[in-house]
């Protein structure tokens, strides 16, 4: 299996896993940080605003990637993260550092949506939920080792050594993106000019095409930004401090790793929409169980759980996007999709933040919305959208296959 990919997919695993390492590295000290500087009831914006921005960016990322090309588009976004990691020990006021927070969100409205689109280019139509699976592991290696490293780093030397560490990362991450050859047709490339900027609600905010996928994504993601939220507070009324503090992050992220070497080629196999339903109810299991968790053991549990529904969720989200997309406008139907990956992840983060408010005791009612979120995904999943034949598919089958059912159906 390994081999099988060109050298292309790997070094763009390899700016992946960089560019994901990069920014969260700096997930676990981020709250207590924004306390320290007297914001710690503004804790929802840590991930609300750097998801708002990240949503506004997408469409112009996606039409930027199907203009310019794949791989100026990822450059950009890398940089973001570059300049923010250094600015990060310069933010000493909670206006600063929320500002700071909302230019860096710029990032992954940026490099992301480039990344899916230059895989999509290089890889079969019948690999794309596998070859979707394996950049999946190697971002989630990124999610796994940057807390954990991030803390390392703060408790034996400051929290400016991690910024900097983080900004390193990403400047990493862009000197392999220079080694890549871009995969954007020059029949359709474009020189940039302002006027690319300029966008038009129907060609270049939203792709109809992937609205199944996009509604899935965002009822699935809403816990995503209320977890980022909360589990720092929650880890440390649970007695997990210092090098522990991001244990939750590691065992949530270590056993998405390991589904997700088999999630994407289970997804092309036996369909998206059926992957989606089994994903979609481990999410659900594992908020459960977070719902209730008194103590470490459970905790850690509901993280495993949670983290194996992730790994089956998100590469069959990719692979399901890019099926329904034209191949010339993939760039702005992974930007859809991620547009409402934000949307999620960002009203996710406010309301946590809103329903936990510094007190351990609102800390289930967060699960609990989360859990809701991810309930509405099923029903939808089981009711409104048909499900995939298995095995490959041409893109006219496989848009009639993942159809969504009309209103009147759903009634």
């Amino acid at each position: 299996m390994l081999g099988s990919y060109s050298r292309g997919f790997w070094l763009m695993c390899l700016s992946s896993f960089l560019f994901f390492l990069s920014f969260n590295l700096l997930l676990p000290e981020l709250p207590d940080h924004l306390t320290q500087l007297g914001g710690g009831q503004y804790k929802g914006f840590i991930i609300a605003l750097f998801t708002l921005t990240a949503a506004v960016s997408r469409p112009f990322s996606g039409k930027l990637t199907d203009t310019v090309g794949r791989i100026p588009v990822m450059v950009f976004g890398s940089l973001v993260c570059f300049v923010c990691g250094f600015a990060y020990p310069w933010a000493l006021t909670v206006s600063s550092f929320l500002l700071l927070r909302l230019l860096h969100g710029f990032s992954t409205g940026f490099k992301p949506t480039a990344t899916a689109a230059f895989v999509a280019d290089i890889v079969p139509a019948e690999k794309r939920g596998e070859a979707m699976g394996l950049l999946g592991v190697t971002g989630s290696l990124g999610m796994a080792a940057g807390p954990a490293f991030g803390s390392w780093l703060a408790e034996h030397f400051s929290l400016n050594v991690m910024f900097y560490c983080s900004s390193a990362a990403a400047l990493l991450s862009v000197l392999v993106q220079g080694t890549l050859t871009e995969t954007l047709p020059k029949s359709q490339r474009r020189r940039f000019s302002p006027a690319l900027l300029k966008l038009n609600w129907r060609n270049d905010i939203f792709e109809p095409r992937v609205l199944a996928p996009a509604l899935t994504t965002l009822l699935c993601l809403f816990p995503y930004g209320a977890v980022l939220t909360v589990i720092p507070d929650q880890s440390r009324v649970l007695g997990l401090v210092g090098p522990t503090k991001g244990l939750f992050y590691i065992c949530y992220t270590a056993a998405s790793l390991l589904v997700r070497l088999v999630a994407g080629k289970v997804s092309d196999t036996h369909g998206r929409v059926p992957v989606l339903r089994w994903s979609s109810g481990l999410l659900a299991l594992g908020l459960a169980v977070l719902v209730w968790s008194p103590s470490v053991p459970v905790f850690l549990l509901g993280a495993l759980i949670f983290g194996v529904g992730t790994g089956l969720n998100s590469p069959t989200l990719y692979a399901w996007t890019i099926d329904l997309s034209h191949p010339e406008r993939r760039g702005r139907g992974v930007a859809t999709m991620y547009i409402a990956l934000e949307v999620g992840i960002g009203l996710g983060a406010l309301l946590a933040g809103w329903l936990f408010s510094n007190q351990a005791a609102h800390l289930p009612w967060v699960h609990a919305a989360s859990l809701t979120s991810v309930l509405l995904a099923l029903a939808y999943l089981l009711l409104g959208v048909r499900a995939t034949p298995a095995g490959p598919a041409s893109e006219t089958r496989v848009a009639e296959a993942l159809a969504v059912a009309s209103p009147e159906e759903l009634v």
